[in-house]
């Protein structure tokens, strides 16, 4: 059993450096700078052998004006509403401020389990402000100091009783709905289950999760498009270019899978990154790429293949992600027809290196076509774990020798003698040649485009690798016909 825990407050009391320990890794961008969290963030936290789920909130800001600042408030709220266990966070050395004070009535009116927190209690300048600290009306808080761990004892007790509370729930109401079950007979055949005779088990099936991350430029409305998968404003978005800073993720269910959608801060060009922040931003959705299985690169459709969009769909390809091309904004097109047409030649000829990638449509704003999203999604990945067998391969290798065999190098004739497949994810290959560093560029290109059509390797990653083999070890020497 498990229980959500929120860390809330106003901004720069250390809301993520606390989540970035619960969690173990750092995660949430942390800087002095007031307002870096944006959205609401969460992860599996941990304390000792307790395991749980927490949310990091953006600081709390009193406004109800629909700006930036006030869908910051908003997102805060869902937060809480979703919580069991609130933490709520001051800074102990500043005190109790006025912000604190009001953020304290929204919290009593929640009616939900809150804990006072001080944070920065690792110095004595924090002694006042833990004991102005009563006034809120929570009780004693808790002196903790995220940066260093101080404190999590006390984090421990409060979270395990929460659990404890949780699990006696949960194992009342299973009661309740078993004792009002009607009894029912099942059915069981041989192949749903696991092992033979009284020791039999019924077969599980664990679902399949599958991480796709949304990048592109700033703007492009990748957070629209996470909100309208997902069916409500799980991120923040609005007018505002950068809105976004952390990779934020959204675990969905489509079609009876989990999908984890990771939101990405925009990417603009390295020239252009001069704020610090902008740099972890990033950097974050860098990361993202690297942790994906599936990489949406969303353009915008009214100014799409910028040169950015071009840099990052050669990093997806060097990172060996699969990758489906997103043109968002698609309402906005006039001609519809001649605009795709055109955008598909554009695609084969800007990013040759992932020849055949999906290029979908779509409207993040509207929803439309987020089900041929989904598909070219699906599609991609199965692209992306495709595997030949190496008999299969090497028949397939001997006909394209026959058709076009290598160029003498230095007038020596090359010998391609086999060929294997290392992995999947991406597909990749390894080429046995008598001279593999002589063996042309072009020519590793004829064959990896030959594996595309041959194979169905369309869109994804091919890695090539060319290795020097004097034997073929799948070749029996004691089978060959004797002249």
């Amino acid at each position: 059993m498990t229980v959500t825990v929120a860390i809330v407050g106003r901004p720069n009391v250390g809301k993520s450096t606390l989540f970035n320990r619960l969690v173990g890794r750092k995660i949430a961008l942390v800087d002095d700078t007031p307002g870096v969290t944006r959205d609401r963030r969460e992860a599996e936290g941990h304390i000792a052998d307790l395991t749980f789920r927490v949310l990091d909130t953006a600081g709390y800001e009193d406004v109800t004006d629909g700006s930036l600042e006030d869908r910051m408030r908003q997102q805060t709220e869902l937060a809480i509403a979703e919580a069991d266990v609130i933490l709520f966070m001051i800074d102990a050395r500043a005190g109790v401020v006025p912000l604190d004070q009001r953020f304290a009535q929204v919290l009593r009116k929640a009616g939900k389990a809150v804990h006072l927190v001080g944070n920065k209690a690792e110095s004595k300048a924090a002694e006042s402000g833990l004991v102005e600290a009563f006034k809120l009306g929570f009780g004693e808080p808790i002196a903790l100091s995220a940066e260093h761990g101080l404190g999590l004892s006390e984090l421990y007790s409060i979270v395990g009783q929460a659990i404890d509370a949780a699990a006696e729930k949960q194992e009342a109401q299973a009661i309740a709905d078993l004792d009002a079950m009607p009894e029912i007979d099942v059915d069981i055949t041989p192949d749903m289950l696991e092992g033979e005779g009284e020791e039999a088990t019924l077969r599980w099936n664990p679902r399949r999760y599958l991480n796709v991350a949304i990048v592109g430029r700033p703007n492009a409305g990748k957070s629209t498009l996470i909100n309208r998968m997902v069916g409500e404003d799980r991120v923040l978005v609005g007018p505002e270019a950068g809105i976004t800073r952390d990779s934020i993720l959204v675990p969905w269910e489509w079609e009876g899978r989990v999908i984890n959608l990771v939101d990405t801060a925009g990417i603009r060009r390295r020239s252009r990154v001069q704020e610090k922040l902008e740099k972890l931003a990033v950097g974050d959705s860098l990361r993202s790429i690297q942790y994906a299985e599936v990489v949406v690169l969303m353009l915008d459709a009214t100014v799409p293949f910028e040169k950015q969009d071009l840099a990052l769909a050669d990093l997806v390809e060097r990172e060996g992600r699969a990758m489906v091309i997103a043109l968002n904004k698609w309402d906005l097109i006039e001609d519809k027809n001649a605009a795709l047409s055109a955008l598909r030649e554009a695609c084969e000829r800007l990013l040759p290196q992932v020849r055949g990638i999906p290029l979908v449509t779509l409207s993040g704003l509207t929803g439309r076509n987020i089900d041929k999203l989904m598909e070219a999604i699906f599609t991609i990945e199965r692209s992306w774990n495709s595997h030949v067998s190496t008999a299969r391969l090497n028949r397939w290798l001997a006909g394209m020798v026959e058709g076009h065999p290598p160029p003498a190098v230095s007038g020596r004739r090359l010998k391609l003698r086999y060929m294997t497949q290392a992995k999947t994810r991406p597909p990749s290959f390894i080429l046995f040649a008598s001279r593999p560093d002589a063996l042309p560029t072009a020519y590793q290109r004829y064959l990896v485009n030959g594996m595309r059509e041959a194979f169905d390797i369309k869109g994804s990653p091919i890695r090539l690798w060319v290795r020097s083999g004097s034997n073929n070890p799948y070749d029996d020497p004691s089978k060959r016909k004797m002249g």
